[in-house]
């Protein structure tokens, strides 16, 4: 085949044919025919030499050149595709090196096998072509819902057309009830773009918590239009899922507006969903009064938020249990997603057994500890006292504002408190003697004996066994595996330091050792008063 005038225009022709076909710029096919006439020219003239060819976009005339690199007279390595500046001077008044010598070379004649190898690597650049387009396309449209036609299936995937490309319902990502024929029209959440070695991947998604808010968006003008925001989505999908929703304009109800004239608005969804269940709740910026609303329809009796541990308790009617954890513990798993919060629920019965349970054991620590009798000791209790501390070291008027306590009274108890701590303290010492515990850590401010007992058991003895320790390690903390929260537990969690103070801890033991500088103390000291002072303001 020869590129001569009559098939000239045949060239913009065919690219204008395959750049309609594919949806993509001519320039680029006539750029994958430029590299298909090059490569096929060099397997005539040599593969050494450096041959480029320019198809004009107007004519369709392919200019066929040779390009030789202008380089120092000592440097050519190869005289096929480089040329020196003595030489370079036949063709250029004042050649550098770098320049470039092109002289125009005579058309090939492609042969049956050279038009072949130019056509596949046409189809390859118009591939690679079409599929960066796709990708620029699909990329873009990511978090959001598009209609197509199922196609066929592939080990319970399916395959579905998305009008300019494939994209890919995996099965684990259909609704479980699900089952489509080809042809069946479906509508889908765009989850993710990625590039692949054999093309841009579309991945689908009907299970996505997204995929429910992108069709409420569709059916609620007034969160298209941001007067509702829809705040967090929960789903077990085809079977019930949560919606927390706010309304920044008092005037409009957001579950209402969601629901729709007779359910209409929300209906559609639910069709859309295979009958999916759908609670609409009221977002609140308070927690307790959110969880409350995201575990309806069950009543809740009380709310306990324990932040540091990012867990709360629900206390429930006793009648009202199942309903709160529903069906093999959904409602509580959505509301807990819904959320973010991990959720334990206990009923009215279990909170007051506990609270009398704890209410005994305080009773029992003061009868043993102070040798009082049994009607003193909850009193004491009854009051607020918890710990031996709070009552040798509370102020004496606390004391006795109690029914029944006159000065000698809250004297004696406070004098036979601090007796019975001096007591442990010089066991627990004793203790941590025993242990080996050395007098680097003995002599460590912060830490009571109790302490340095605990840390003997836990084989921490010296100054420096301590300030390798981590902050969770002393404090505990909570870890997620496998999206579950699990605690661990802290040297030291049970006399109820915390965090902030293990760390503190740490570093000073640090810097007693020569390990930090005092100053990076400081500095860290003053970021966390700044991140404090920014939480204020927000």
């Amino acid at each position: 085949m020869a590129i001569t005038s009559a098939n000239q225009l045949e060239l913009l022709q065919t690219a204008e044919a395959v750049a309609r076909e594919k949806m993509i710029d001519p320039d680029l096919v006539i750029q994958a025919m430029e590299e298909s006439l090059a490569r096929a020219a060099k397997s005539r003239y040599g593969a050494e030499l450096d041959i480029r060819v320019a198809i004009d976009r107007r004519t369709g005339r392919a200019t066929f050149t040779r390009v030789r690199t202008v380089v120092g007279d000592d440097d050519v390595e190869n005289y096929q595709s480089q040329m020196n500046v003595k030489d370079a001077k036949k063709h250029l008044a004042d050649p550098q090196v770098g320049d470039e010598i092109i002289e125009e070379v005579p058309p090939v004649d492609l042969g049956r096998i050279a038009a072949q190898s130019a056509k596949q690597v046409i189809l390859q650049k118009v591939r690679e072509a079409e599929r960066d387009r796709q990708f620029e396309e699909f990329i873009d449209r990511k978090g959001t819902i598009i209609n197509g036609q199922v196609k066929r299936e592939e080990y319970g995937n399916i395959i579905v057309d998305i009008g300019r490309g494939e994209a890919i319902l995996r099965r684990n990502e259909k609704i479980g009830r699900e089952s489509y024929r080809p042809n069946d029209r479906i509508r889908c959440y765009i989850k993710d773009v990625r590039r692949e070695a054999r093309g841009p991947q579309v991945f689908l998604s009907r299970t996505d918590p997204q995929f429910m808010a992108e069709l409420f968006k569709m059916e609620v003008p007034e969160i298209y239009d941001g007067i509702i925001e829809i705040k967090a989505v929960a789903r077990d999908p085809g079977s019930r899922a949560k919606i927390a929703v706010i309304s920044f304009d008092n005037s409009i109800d957001p579950v209402g507006a969601c629901v729709g004239m007779r359910g209409s608005r929300v209906q559609a969804v639910v069709n859309e969903l295979q009958g999916e269940k759908i609670d609409i709740i009221p977002w609140n910026e308070d927690q307790a009064t959110f969880l409350v609303n995201a575990l309806q329809p069950a009543e809740v009796s009380k709310v306990v938020i324990d932040e540091e541990a990012g867990k709360i308790e629900v206390v429930v009617p006793d009648e009202q249990l199942s309903l709160a954890i529903g069906r093999r513990g959904q409602n509580v798993r959505l509301a807990s997603q819904l959320t973010a919060l991990d959720i334990d629920i206990v009923t009215e019965s279990d909170e007051s057994a506990r609270r009398q349970a704890e209410f005994a054991e305080r009773t029992g620590l003061f009868m043993a500890a102070l040798d009082i009798d049994e009607m003193m000791a909850q009193l004491l209790v009854s009051e607020g006292f918890v710990t031996l501390e709070e009552v040798a070291y509370v102020e004496t008027e606390e004391l006795l504002s109690i029914d029944g306590f006159d000065e000698d009274t809250a004297g004696e108890l406070q004098t036979r408190a601090r007796e019975h701590l001096e007591a442990a303290n010089t066991k627990a010492m004793e203790a941590a003697r025993a242990l080996g515990v050395e007098d680097s850590l003995v002599n460590f401010e912060g830490l009571t004996p109790q302490m340095l007992e605990a840390l003997g058991k836990d084989d921490i003895k010296t100054l420096e066994d301590f300030a390798t320790c981590a902050d969770w390690e002393l404090a505990g903390g909570w870890t997620t595996v496998k999206g579950v929260r699990v605690k661990d537990e802290g040297v030291l969690e049970k006399f109820d330091v915390s965090l902030e103070e293990a760390q503190t801890f740490v570093m000073t033991a640090r810097v007693l050792l020569g390990w930090v500088d005092p100053t990076e103390m400081e500095s860290t000291e003053e970021e966390e008063v700044e991140d404090l002072d920014e939480e204020d303001e927000v």
